[in-house]
């Protein structure tokens, strides 16, 4: 199943015989902001207009817990996850679509998920709410209780001792931009750097100028020379689990599969104890 749908597909789903559940993700990164400038508010965005039908879906309250040593977007507890995506109106049998206002990035969190936790049929939309050409709506759906149960598979989650082994014996790549990743900057975490035998792979190379994914073969020409060949275990972090989740998105388009390390930099910086690469060399 492809893990991504295109704008014109996504409205055939729409008007065919099981339409997807769509899901609003709606989200930006919390950055320190000039004062007086208020925060991005996706909720607010979601009722100015969506797509028909949309149920919007916090990401900070309903797909991650609660900020602290696990990092900025811990897993959320999986019983509090469930009941919101039956809130929702996510059920087993019926597909689900994820947007975004473009990045791709809250709503690859919510595919992440999902996929995780077990849902056998979730996709996001291919360039976010800028790639739908059709009407957008401001009413606010009462969606029908789903009976979506999380149910966490055995693989795809990395935790920081995982994650620095998997840099020694396969790949881990480093989702986030390029100056972070050689700590040349870093505007929200304690300590500049990336984990010791990590690979730099910016997630966005792996989008065009319209915030699409590039082509499968693309995406799997970049990933394999960066390290993830054939055999090769593969795993993704990057700031807090959020960027790092498109990029798992983006290797899954490209038919690799990998896991994410949620915690990601926020939690691995956090821990004096922990080694910290600089510079442009993986160690």
């Amino acid at each position: 199943m492809n893990a991504i749908i295109s704008a014109s597909d996504l409205a055939s789903a729409l008007a065919g015989g099981n339409p997807p559940v769509l899901l609003d993700v709606r989200w930006q990164l919390s950055v320190a902001k000039a004062a007086g400038e208020p925060p991005f508010d996706g909720r607010a965005a979601y009722l100015a207009g969506h797509l028909p039908g949309a149920v919007f879906v916090d990401l900070d309250r309903e797909l991650a817990g609660t900020a602290g040593a696990a990092g900025r977007h811990p897993l959320p507890d999986l019983a509090e996850f469930g009941a919101a995506m039956r809130r929702a109106g996510v059920s087993a049998a019926r597909p689900v679509v994820v947007y975004d206002g473009g990045q791709g990035w809250a709503a690859a969190r919510a595919w992440w998920l999902l996929r995780w936790t077990g849902h056998p049929d979730v996709r996001v939309l291919d360039g976010g709410l800028t790639a739908w050409e059709g009407p957008l709506s401001t009413d606010v759906p009462p969606p029908a209780e789903g009976d979506f149960a999380p149910d966490p598979a055995a693989a795809g989650l990395l935790d920081a001792d995982g994650a620095a082994a998997l840099a020694r014996s396969g790949v881990l790549f480093d989702a986030r931009a390029g100056e972070r990743y050689r700590g040349d900057v870093e505007p929200i975490d304690r300590v500049g750097g990336h984990i010791p035998g990590a690979v730099s792979a910016p997630t966005h190379d792996n989008v065009g100028p319209d915030g699409r994914f590039l082509p499968a073969e693309e995406l799997g020409a970049r990933f394999k020379a960066l390290g993830a060949t054939d055999g090769t275990e593969v795993g993704v972090y990057c700031g807090s689990g959020v960027s790092g989740a498109h990029e798992v998105l983006a290797l899954a388009v490209a038919g690799i599969p990998a896991a994410l390390y949620v915690g990601s930099w926020s939690e691995w910086s956090s821990d004096p104890s922990r080694p910290v690469a600089v510079g442009p060399d993986p160690q």
